[in-house]
């Protein structure tokens, strides 16, 4: 069966780490989500910003890893922000009650 993938890519800055996802957070790529932030982690930036723009679909799996990120984040005092989530994305963190978990930071366009 054909599916999609997870592209990740990091960019580090002074002080953060910026993860860039495009495709699928699901049982399939979430382990592999969770390793690459756990690498940034042990540089301990100040900020880590998951950017969601291109992600497409996130199962349970994947939401549990972004709550469990944010709490390894917050251990390693470090602030895990995720940025540019999609509007399928914020209502089930919505009716999951997982919106309160998570540091959440939608850029608007400036007009």
């Amino acid at each position: 069966m054909e599916r999609a993938e997870l592209s990740i890519t990091v960019q580090r800055s002074n002080d953060e780490a910026v993860v860039s996802l495009a495709g699928e957070i699901d049982m399939l790529t979430a382990t592999r989500l969770s390793n690459v932030v756990n690498e940034v982690l042990s540089e301990a930036p100040p900020r880590i910003v998951l950017d969601l723009a291109g992600v497409t679909f996130c199962d349970s799996q994947g939401l549990g890893t972004l709550v469990v990120l944010s709490r390894k984040a917050s251990h390693a005092q470090s602030l895990l922000v995720l940025t540019n989530v999609g509007e399928f994305l914020l209502r089930v963190l919505d009716i999951t009650g997982l919106r309160s978990a998570l540091m959440i930071r939608n850029e608007q366009a400036a007009g």
